[in-house]
């Protein structure tokens, strides 16, 4: 298939910038069976039956956005040049690998200063991005970064605002437990406590898998033949326990719904091997596109996605190219919100 066939008109007024609040006040598109229908994500109560399952990713966002100061002493005295950097992905003996703008003004071995408390030197480049030597390493560099980053926003919402305090809340699911994520598994910020408590009572149950959400879930493709495109690896587990849970779910005849595409994509990485959920620890690089085989996925818990996404070749695979591209006629015809903040919807590929 063509990168063409997963592009659509999104009107800019659609891509949202707050979330809804509360959070499950947000609308839900409900696509199931053949139908379409317009609800609320607290309608999950009713539609939900006693015994599915919802798999839920416990990454925490780590505040990987960060501005700081580097310092030069020339002929005409001390420069200071301002630096901006994005934490990727944590390396041994508290390295980070980084997108840091401008990385020309920074020479290897030169500090970057972000707080009274944590500064950071350049240690090499890799392919475009910076290794950074941080002066802190554990709960001390947390609790630092903590105070001097802000939340890591996808472009299309830090273009039109800065990150402030409210988003260090927002952009955070309220079950977020594994620090490591930079970018937020976004379709479960709709949940809260009330909700997840009315499901409960539902007889829905929960499974948590870990999937660390990287910076490279917003790159383009940029390929015309999908086929040639290459995902971006990300680190996630599926523990004993959960895979006990889903296969248990499975096995009852209850629907295994993940909330959010990194839930899905971890869950069917961790069943292709022997095409059973089973274990697993790694990175996976998983790319499902139309014709991809679900072993696990009864459905999918997804907010709206960008045009020409790996996200959009998801939800295709899932319901198939002509029901996405009516789903998403449908929800800007009645505008829907989109994106990170936007509304949510629940495919159900079977009635």
């Amino acid at each position: 298939m063509k990168l063409s066939d997963f592009d659509f008109d999104l009107p800019e007024k659609l891509i949202a910038t707050r979330p809804a609040r509360p959070r499950s006040s947000a609308r839900l598109l409900l696509a199931e069976g053949d139908g379409i229908a317009d609800r609320l994500v607290t309608d999950l109560v009713d539609i939900l039956r006693p015994g599915d399952r919802l798999v839920l990713n416990d990454t925490r966002v780590i505040p990987a956005r960060l501005s700081g100061r580097r310092f030069r002493d020339g002929a005409e005295g001390r420069t200071a040049a301002r630096i901006e950097v994005t934490l990727l992905e944590p390396r041994t003996g508290g390295r980070w690998s980084a997108l840091i703008k401008p990385l020309k003004k920074l020479r290897t071995g030169e500090q970057i200063v972000f707080s009274d408390e944590l500064s950071a030197r350049l240690e090499a480049r890799e392919e475009g991005q910076g290794i950074l030597g941080f002066n802190l390493q554990g709960e001390d560099f947390d609790a630092a970064l903590a105070e001097a980053g802000a939340m890591p926003l996808p472009p299309y919402i830090a273009g039109k605002r800065p990150a402030d305090d409210e988003d260090k809340r927002d952009y955070q699911t309220i079950w977020a437990e594994r620090p490591g994520a930079v970018a937020a598994p976004t379709a479960s910020l709709h949940f809260d406590a009330p909700l997840l408590e009315a499901l409960r009572g539902r007889g829905v149950r929960f499974s948590h898998v870990t999937l660390h959400v990287g910076a490279g879930t917003f790159l383009p493709v940029k390929v015309d033949d999908i086929r040639d495109h290459r995902m971006h690896a990300e680190w996630g587990e599926v523990t004993a326990t959960a895979a006990a849970e889903i296969a248990a779910t499975q096995a009852a005849g209850g629907r295994v719904i993940p909330v959010g595409t990194t839930a899905l994509r971890l869950i069917e990485t961790a069943a292709a091997a022997t095409g059973a959920i089973a274990p697993w620890t790694g990175d996976t690089d998983i790319f499902i596109t139309p014709g991809f085989t679900f072993r696990v996925a009864a459905g999918l818990m997804t907010n709206f996605h960008l045009p020409k996404s790996t996200l959009m070749m998801l939800v295709s695979a899932l319901l198939g190219p002509e029901r996405i591209r009516a789903i998403y006629a449908h929800a800007i015809a009645r505008e829907y919100r989109f994106f990170s903040y936007g509304d949510s919807s629940l495919l159900l590929p079977g009635a």
